[in-house]
């Protein structure tokens, strides 16, 4: 889906012992604790196959939140800045949750109560006509779309999204929309994207009047609605587009829009007067604005919003979870509790190996059996946090197997030493191996890498450990020479598919400086499988992709995995229409209002 950002950015605190999480004990409080922690049949839940609007789906405005009022500003906690403002660069799931407020694109997820989600037309007017076979998708333009300087959006400025893409300046963001019209070396279709005059062919992208966008592929792509509901493909209005400065200042399409943005400090979002609800199927524009705090750290957040005075009544966690050192308070006491989303996340977190310094197998092998999944999962919030993971999907994906677990998790849930040792022999690895290890600076990553080091060092190795800021993490481990042997990083799907889980992470193919296959694998089998599953019908190509999957653990092992994500937010009192978002993974944030404004 996307990759996690660092868990309060999606990080968090860790606990002294391994069971300091259980949430098992009793409170003054309250008694004994009610376990609430989401479980695999929540996931499965999740799971349901996404729906393709109509027009009549399609139309605003959005169905009316009951109770909610207008007026008012929501404070929003976060512990760093924004990884990125620019779509083209969207893909960490933190600027994802802030997208939805500011940008817009040809296609959006519409989220009913249950979690349920369908495909509707954004400032389309539906999730798209397909022809010649699914090689063919035609979208035709709502009226009334501009951007927050008034000018009208035109087919000529969704060419203009989709070319940027091809642009060298755009490396963080996803790629299937290119590679599908395309090919794998996209770039060299358009290498300055739209910038000179040039254009990528009718045959591919055709745009024959100022309301018809017409995309031509070589293959069917019958998920191209879902792709395009990605934050990646929202519009850049061309008239607007100031290349790398966009990602500072970027115009608006949606409800809302950036009136001041102090880098690493604040940011302040006020009403889009541009933006007409009835052209728009999902979002509301109930509270005036959001005041940003980008310099809040998690147990910070977790304090303020448990107290829940003054201004954090009127304050959420955008995408930082509750800090799991205070997860009790929040837990066992229900005037607290019944302020907080909980949900099943799409996400693994996984301890990816840099496969250009990691070549030997069994090294990787004996990583994956020393680390103790279970102690880094209680510094993750323990059964609210996580899950022993067996394998890289995780069980918000169809077909998900339980039972899948190659090393052994299940029955060693905090490692095997010896079995890690006995591997590092065979390869004949010395004592005193030095590792580098990169993190991210969070409080969970702090605390894990202590974790990490702790294990490791134990079976012989020396781990050196790299700080790293949250905001750039993906950006630095994502080079191509990066200078570190091992890194933890957070993937889910992008839709609920296992393509979209295999084939940006593990393409070789894909392998690029700010491409998503981190650990830069490449074999020629998995590639093969991925370019045979995506053209068949989807129960064979299930089928595929779990072979693929295999290989890719078993006998390949280029990431480890760690853990399936669960996610806990706190709001304050004051603020109403606060949901579980299954499409975000965090708070719904299209729903909000302030309960007196």
């Amino acid at each position: 889906m996307k990759p996690i950002s660092s868990r309060s950015a999606r990080v968090i605190v860790v606990a002294a012992a391994a069971g300091s999480l259980a949430l098992t004990g009793c409170s003054k409080d309250s008694g004994s604790t009610k376990d609430e922690s989401k479980s695999q049949s929540d996931a499965a839940a999740q799971s349901n196959p996404v729906q393709y609007g109509d027009a009549a789906a399609s139309n605003g405005p959005a169905a009316p939140v009951e109770g909610a009022k207008n007026g008012g500003t929501i404070n929003v906690y976060m512990q760093s800045d924004l990884s990125h403002m620019d779509p083209g660069q969207i893909y960490v799931s933190d600027a994802g949750q802030f997208s939805n407020l500011i940008h817009r694109g040809l296609t959006n997820f519409q989220e009913d109560d249950k979690g349920n989600l369908t495909v509707v037309g954004d400032i389309a007017t539906d999730s798209g006509q397909k022809s010649n076979g699914g090689k063919t998708w035609t979208y035709k333009l709502k009226d009334g779309i501009k951007d927050d300087k008034g000018n009208v959006i035109t087919s000529a400025d969704v060419r203009h999204t989709i070319e940027r893409t091809y642009a060298k300046f755009i490396f963080d963001g996803p790629s299937y929309i290119q590679s599908w019209l395309s090919g794998a070396k996209y770039r060299e279709a358009l290498p300055e994207g739209p910038y000179k005059g040039k254009h990528l062919p009718d045959t591919v992208l055709a745009t024959p009047d100022a309301k018809t966008v017409v995309f031509n592929f070589a293959d069917p792509q019958p998920d191209l609605p879902q792709a395009l509901a990605m934050a990646g493909y929202s519009i850049v209005p061309a008239k607007a587009d100031t290349k790398e400065k966009y990602d500072k200042a970027p115009a608006s399409l949606g409800p809302y829009k950036l009136a001041e943005y102090k880098a690493g400090k604040s940011m302040k979002l006020v009403k889009n007067p541009n933006w007409d609800p009835k052209t728009d199927a999902v979002r509301h524009q109930y509270v005036d604005g959001y005041d940003f705090t980008t310099t809040i750290d998690q147990s910070s957040q977790t304090k303020r919003l448990i107290a829940d005075q003054g201004d954090a009544k009127n304050a959420i966690q955008f995408t930082d979870s509750v800090d799991p050192a205070q997860m009790r308070d929040v837990i066992s006491k229900p005037a607290v509790n019944k302020r907080t989303v909980k949900g099943y996340q799409p996400y693994v977190w996984q301890m990816t190996f840099n496969l250009d310094r990691m070549k030997d197998k069994k090294v990787r092998d004996a990583i994956t059996y020393a680390l103790p999944n279970k102690r880094m999962i209680a510094a993750d919030g323990g059964k609210y946090g996580g899950e022993l993971a067996g394998g890289l999907f995780a069980p918000t994906l169809p077909g998900f197997d339980p039972k899948y677990d190659p090393f052994g998790k299940q029955k060693k849930p905090n490692g095997d030493p010896a079995k890690a040792k006995k591997l590092l022999k065979e390869a004949g690895v010395a004592k005193g191996t030095k590792l580098s290890y990169a993190y991210s600076n969070t409080p969970r990553g702090q605390k894990q890498m202590v974790i990490v080091k702790e294990a490791l060092n134990a079976v012989g190795f020396d781990v050196q450990a790299k700080e790293i800021d949250r905001a750039s993490f993906y950006e630095q481990v994502g080079k191509l020479n990066n200078s570190f042997d091992l890194y933890m990083t957070g993937w889910g799907q992008d839709w609920p598919s296992p393509g979209t889980v295999v084939t940006p992470v593990y393409d070789g193919d894909l392998v690029s400086d700010g491409g998503s296959n981190y650990s830069h694998i490449k074999d020629e089998k998995v590639t093969q499988g991925i370019n045979e599953a995506v053209k068949l019908a989807p129960e064979a190509a299930a089928k595929k992709w779990a072979e693929i999957h295999h290989r890719i653990v078993e006998e390949i092992n280029p990431a480890a995995p760690v853990y399936y994500s669960k996610q806990l937010q706190l709001s304050g009192s004051n603020v109403g229409g606060t949901k579980y978002s299954t499409e975000s993974s965090y708070i719904d944030i299209n729903d909000l209002y302030l309960i007196n404004p």
